[in-house]
């Protein structure tokens, strides 16, 4: 068995869907066609999401369209996809902070692009282009976390759950309200919080049963910790200093520890295996390891 496992295999389906982050979930042969899709979220302009990238690693995504308690219009659906093409290829980053301005997360989609969308046909096709999307998003090879300030009703709480990890300010509230809309979540958000909290506690968020304030949020695990300042500014700050602690080192090392716990998630344990290997192979013999190796002793606390 151990023998096996050290032989290079041919990479199955799942192994090359995680590394080449830019295939899609979907294609033409689930009846889904993106040229197609992104030319109707087109007709539904709004709102902006911006990407923000410091030189220390850490980028900053912004949901901008305050107006509407920045609700995704059609066209910010596409420059999320736009943005997270450009985070796969931010070789240098290592840290990102989605958040959304003025003092709210996300309350979903806009309502004007769901009455757009309202047939079965249209539906489907959108869950599959933002399931798409969000899987792209969660495999980064970036260390993410979610700062929820307000509200994140909808499809912002289905974003949130799309991050590595979720900060809160204290007024901070996260609403699965699908249920209200007649709907269940279709951005991958219900996959994704039952890994999160269990199915035990997913089938009362989902349900409604339990309301996730910034203190029950803390209790059941959904969030890590809850901030100190409700101020826009000063909690971005808070985020920013709390993301530092995982994403201290070299870029290629940071990423390849990201892309090694994807796999650890995603892909059954020999495939697992044998991508941690590859991974391993892209660091070992590196510059930082050799400058660590040179260093006093193994380690420096």
């Amino acid at each position: 068995m151990a023998t096996s496992l050290l032989k290079t295999s041919p990479l199955s389906v799942r192994t090359k869907l995680l590394h080449q982050t830019s295939l899609s979930l979907y294609n033409t042969s689930h009846g889904f066609y993106e040229e197609e899709v992104k030319k109707k979220l087109q007709q539904f302009p709004g709102g902006n999401v911006d990407l923000q990238k410091e030189d220390n690693g850490i980028g900053i995504l912004t949901l901008n369209n305050p107006s509407k308690m920045n609700a995704f219009s059609g066209v910010m659906m596409l420059q999320l996809l736009e943005k997270v093409i450009e985070l796969e290829n931010w070789t240098e980053g290592k840290g990102l902070i989605v958040r959304g301005a003025k003092n709210n997360f996300c309350s979903g989609s806009d309502l004007n692009a769901v009455k757009g969308l309202a047939n079965p046909e249209d539906g489907m096709a959108l869950c599959m282009f933002m399931q798409n999307t969000l899987t792209r998003f969660m495999r980064l090879p970036l260390i993410s976390v979610a700062l929820v300030q307000g509200w994140a009703l909808g499809g912002g709480a289905e974003f949130t759950t799309a991050c590595d990890f979720r900060l809160m300010t204290p007024e901070g509230k996260i609403r699965f309200v699908h249920k209200e809309m007649g709907i269940i979540p279709s951005w991958g958000g219900t996959t994704r919080l039952v890994e999160i909290i269990g199915s035990r506690q997913a089938l009362k968020v989902l349900s409604g049963a339990l309301k996730l304030d910034s203190k029950n949020a803390l209790n059941i695990g959904m969030v890590e910790e809850v901030l100190q300042s409700s101020d826009e500014a000063k909690s971005l700050e808070e985020a920013q200093e709390w993301l530092r602690q995982f994403i201290q080192g070299p870029p290629e090392v940071i990423r390849a520890l990201k892309k090694s716990v994807s796999s650890g998630r995603e892909l059954y344990l020999e495939e697992a295996l044998q991508n941690e290997r590859d991974l391993l192979g892209t660091v070992w013999g590196g510059p930082a390891n050799l400058e660590a190796i040179a260093k006093k002793g193994k380690f420096n606390k």
